[in-house]
């Protein structure tokens, strides 16, 4: 237990109070896909959201037509207002590729969970907050959304959770413990932009769970994959700096855990969320030798690894101190100069309206689901 304050204003969990919170103002997103509903951990969250009970629950679906029906059914079974939006309804894909905005301008990638919770950001802006958390963690709490909304009826624009990463006997939330925690610290010695201290700040800067308002939500420009975090706090630098933000305790968080290698491994991870860091930074005229930072990343990240090994021991915890040498070792190779800008653009400088959107996404599930 501990009560320090960062640049940022730090909101601890001292007693595990549910804060009062205007959740009758907001929308919580929450992007799904077809096979991660009626998940154990999905059926926890929603069943903890009916006790919550937001204005609106925007659930981001991604999802073939033929698993549609049972998804949307499955939303409907709880007691709170839901609403799905089928972000891959090909009368949605249409209307994006139109605007240059399918399937990544037609290059033919997936756009990816960040373009799912993009266009739920723009019809749930409509409520006087937003919230916007993921449906896979087993120890999903009613106290998550009032924790991350009390900052935003208390002068903030922005709050962001952090939790610790343990289970099963072990440290995990190894991107951000071995690849961003220790990058923005060689960074910090290389430049001496706010922006790196902002993103210094926060605890855990990977987190998915972030609340924001209405006004800040319109001004995102989201990525559409894995750089989604990232991204959004350097947005939210702009939006709320430092004295419009605020971090929540939200405990100990499980969830489910990716393989190193391999598709949508960490190492892929790895490499959109440095592009997308990277090219926050050279938007904002830092110029940076990549060479010398993928060597001062690695010496941080070694040096932590033995940080962590203590921690671990302290605990009791498994850990491997070589294993997570190799992972480093992977990530450096992130370490690079950003590729082509795949950003979404703010809604306030969108040509598309968000409520097009819903309208395309609720004729495409009545047409889909008709008997």
């Amino acid at each position: 237990m501990e009560y320090v304050q960062e640049r940022i204003a730090t909101l601890h969990d001292f007693d595990g109070t549910v804060p009062a919170a205007p959740t009758d103002r907001a929308a919580v997103v929450v992007p799904l896909t077809e096979r991660d509903h009626a998940s154990l951990a999905a059926e926890r969250v929603f069943s903890r959201l009916e006790r919550v009970d937001p204005a609106r629950v925007y659930v981001a679906l991604r999802a073939a037509p033929g698993q549609l029906r049972d998804v949307v059914r499955w939303v409907d079974s709880f007691d709170l207002e839901g609403e799905v939006l089928w972000c891959n309804a090909p009368a949605v894909e249409s209307r994006l590729d139109e605007r240059g905005l399918g399937g990544d301008a037609g290059k033919g990638r997936d756009p990816g969970k960040g373009r799912d919770v993009w266009l739920a950001l723009g019809v749930a802006a409509r409520h006087d907050y937003v919230v916007v958390h993921d449906a896979d963690a087993t120890t999903y709490s009613v106290a998550h959304v009032p924790k991350l909304l009390f900052p935003l009826a208390n002068g903030f624009q922005f709050s962001k959770g952090y939790y610790a990463r343990v289970e099963n006997g072990r440290l995990y939330g190894r991107l951000f413990r071995l690849f961003v925690r220790p990058l923005l610290r060689a960074l910090d010695a290389e430049t001496d932009h706010l922006l790196v201290d902002y993103l210094l700040a926060f605890r855990y800067a990977l987190a998915g769970e972030f609340a924001a308002t209405s006004e800040v939500v319109r001004s995102l420009r989201v990525q559409p994959g894995w750089g989604l975090e990232i991204g959004t706090l350097g947005d939210a630098f702009d939006a709320a700096g430092f004295e419009g933000s605020a971090q929540v305790d939200l405990g100990t968080h499980e969830h489910d855990h990716r393989a190193v290698g391999g598709p949508e491994g960490l190492g892929d991870m790895c490499a959109e969320v440095g592009a997308a860091l990277f090219r926050a930074l050279a938007e904002r005229g830092v110029d940076l030798d990549y060479d010398a930072l993928s060597a001062a990343y690695r010496d941080v990240a070694r040096a932590t690894i033995d940080q962590y090994a203590a921690d671990a021991a302290f605990n009791g915890l498994a850990y491997d101190p070589s294993g997570e040498r190799d992972q480093v070792d992977q990530y450096a190779a992130a370490v690079r100069a950003p590729g082509e800008d795949r950003r979404l653009p703010a809604w306030n400088d969108c040509e598309l309206d968000p409520e097009t959107v819903r309208e395309l996404s609720n004729g495409a599930i009545d047409e889909a689901t008709a008997d």
